[in-house]
C-alpha cells in the first residue's frame, strides 16, 4: 500500500478524514509514513502534528477517535481519503466537524439532513418529548406509523398526477419521514438501506462488464 503513496518533501502527506455514514468532511491532518502503519495496524487514525513534530492518535486524549473503515489515494497519490466511524466530535472545540465556518454561500448544506432528521428520530424514541409529534408516534406504535404511510403514499400520487413539483416535493418529504420512524420501529438504519442498494448496483456492474 505505501508504494502507492507519494509522501511530499517534507515526508507528509495530506489526509482529509470524512464521516462513512453521512458524507461530512470532518478534518484535515497530516500523516507520515509511520502515521499511516499505525491507522492501517490499530483500525484507528494516528497524524503527525506539523507543531509539536509528533506522532498523535486521534482521541488518545479526548475519547473522540476515529475508527477507519475505508482508505483511498487520489489521481496524484498525494493526498488521502479516510471514511471514518467518528466516536465523538472531529473538532478540538465540540464541533462534529473542524469545517463550520462558512466564508461563502448561504444556509445549512442540505447534505446531511436526512441522516439529522434520523439522528433525531431516534432521539425521541429514546428520550421522548411532550408535545412531540414524534415521541406521539412511538408512544401510538407501529399500526398508527403504517397507517401514516398508507395515507403520505396516496398524497404522493396525488401531487404527482397534479404535476405540481412543490407539492410532490412536500408529500415524498413526508413519506420519507415517516417511513424514517417505521425505519427506527423495526430496527432499520439508512446504512442497511444503502447497503442494499450497493450490492443491487454492484450485481448491475458485474453483470454489464461480464
Amino acid at each position: 500500500m505505501m508504494e502507492n503513496v507519494q509522501f511530499h518533501n517534507d515526508g507528509l502527506i495530506p489526509a482529509i478524514v470524512q464521516d462513512v455514514r453521512t458524507g461530512e468532511v470532518l478534518m484535515l491532518a497530516y500523516m507520515n509514513n509511520e502515521a499511516l502503519k499505525k491507522t492501517v495496524e490499530t483500525g484507528e487514525s494516528h497524524f503527525f502534528s506539523r507543531s509539536r513534530q509528533e506522532l498523535w492518535h486521534k482521541g488518545a486524549t479526548s475519547g473522540n477517535r476515529q475508527v477507519v473503515k475505508r482508505i483511498s489515494v487520489d489521481c496524484d497519490r498525494d493526498a488521502i481519503l479516510l471514511e471514518v466511524e467518528p466516536i465523538g466530535p472531529a473538532c478540538h472545540t465540540g464541533k462534529t466537524s473542524c469545517f463550520y465556518t462558512p466564508l461563502y454561500g448561504e444556509g445549512r448544506s442540505i447534505r446531511n439532513v436526512v441522516h439529522e432528521i434520523a439522528d433525531e428520530i431516534k432521539d425521541r424514541k429514546e428520550n421522548p418529548v411532550e408535545g412531540s409529534y414524534t415521541s406521539y408516534l412511538f408512544l401510538k406504535g407501529i399500526d398508527k406509523v403504517l397507517k401514516k404511510i398508507g395515507e403520505e403514499s396516496a398524497e404522493v400520487i396525488i401531487g404527482a398526477k397534479n404535476s405540481d413539483k412543490s407539492e410532490l416535493s412536500n408529500e415524498i418529504a413526508d413519506l420519507l419521514y415517516h417511513s424514517l420512524v417505521l425505519m427506527e420501529i423495526s430496527g432499520v438504519t439508512i446504512e442497511d438501506v444503502k447497503a442494499v442498494l450497493r450490492e443491487r448496483r454492484t450485481k448491475k456492474e458485474a453483470v454489464r462488464n461480464g
